[in-house]
């Protein structure tokens, strides 16, 4: 099967803000195999590791297969993209054809061993590396799932999971694109965890993946539903890194999942959206309790208000 490989490249004074908007206009025609080709500054000593080239340009790349309406759906994208005009963005929609194989390795090239934290390591699992002793490895291949634990949102998310996983937590983990922060949990000591997505190959890779890192699937439950459909069951833990905007509307479907005493960790936001979620929080009677950043990227640590 052949797939059109779309591409935005785009310029603008913000270019966190413009990276998030041109995402979630990929992702609501439903693009797979999202990749953010952007420059990343070198991170803090220890917390991370530069595993990507510098690009010649800003671009957003997704794909779509090749069929009779492909041509229509990149004509709506670029159409969408026109439209914001109360951004200082200029973008060009450019599309090629590829063969399946060829996109199912493209994003290979954007992904190396990646260090998170002083104890967790993200390693592709095509990568040699030999670990320290006490290091928790996660093997992953995101195949056409986002999640490779080198984007600055994720690496955060695994860094506070760290902190905040202990010994038979339960899990939730909204948005589980290729399973990275569920694998993380379970190697930490997480009891049951649930994890869902809209997208069914996503849910079908964190399986792989889960499979792949030895963790065992009779205490996982997974599915390609949306928050809203799943029970009512108070985790100890929720993690959802997606975007601002999402995350401002699930509010109300996060409050009620956590459980009175637990922790929700939420990600992929940018600082221009922080007030945004404060007030999704405060309406739902949640408040942040952590604040981190890296670059223009913000993570929170949020339980219920006492």
């Amino acid at each position: 099967m052949k797939f059109k490989k779309v591409i935005a490249r785009f310029d603008a004074d913000n270019i966190e803000l413009a990276e998030e908007v041109i995402c979630h206009i990929f992702f609501s025609f439903n693009l797979k195999g999202v990749i953010c080709d952007v420059p990343i500054p070198e991170p803090d000593e220890g917390f991370g590791t530069r595993t990507l080239r510098t690009p010649e340009h800003n671009s957003i790349i997704g794909y779509l297969p090749d069929t009779d309406d492909s041509d229509i759906m990149i004509a709506k994208i670029t159409e969408r993209l026109a439209g914001l005009s109360d951004m200082d963005l200029q973008v060009d929609v450019l599309s090629e054809i590829v063969d399946e194989k060829d996109w199912a390795h493209a994003w290979k090239a954007y992904f190396n061993v990646t260090r998170i934290t002083g104890k967790i390591v993200v390693k592709p699992e095509w990568k040699d590396y030999t670990p320290a002793p006490g290091e928790v490895i996660i093997n992953i291949d995101p195949g056409m799932a986002f999640g490779t634990g080198t984007h600055p949102t994720t690496s955060m998310c695994l860094a506070l999971l760290e902190e905040h996983v202990q010994p038979g937590k339960t899990l939730l983990d909204v948005g589980c694109g290729s399973g990275i922060l569920m694998i993380g949990a379970a190697k930490l000591g997480a009891g049951a965890m649930t994890g869902i997505d809209v997208d069914p190959v996503a849910v079908d890779i964190t399986q792989q993946n889960l499979e792949k890192n030895a963790i065992a699937l009779d205490g996982v439950t997974l599915g390609a539903v949306t928050l809203d459909k799943t029970p009512e069951i108070g985790y100890d833990l929720i993690c959802a890194n997606i975007i601002a905007q999402v995350i401002v509307s699930i509010m109300p479907d996060i409050a009620t999942r956590l459980a009175p005493d637990g922790t929700a960790i939420l990600s992929g936001i940018i600082e221009e959206r922080v007030p945004d979620i404060y007030a999704a929080l405060d309406a739902q009677n949640l408040r942040c309790v952590k604040k981190i950043s890296q670059e223009e990227w913000v993570a929170l640590v949020v339980c219920h208000k006492k």
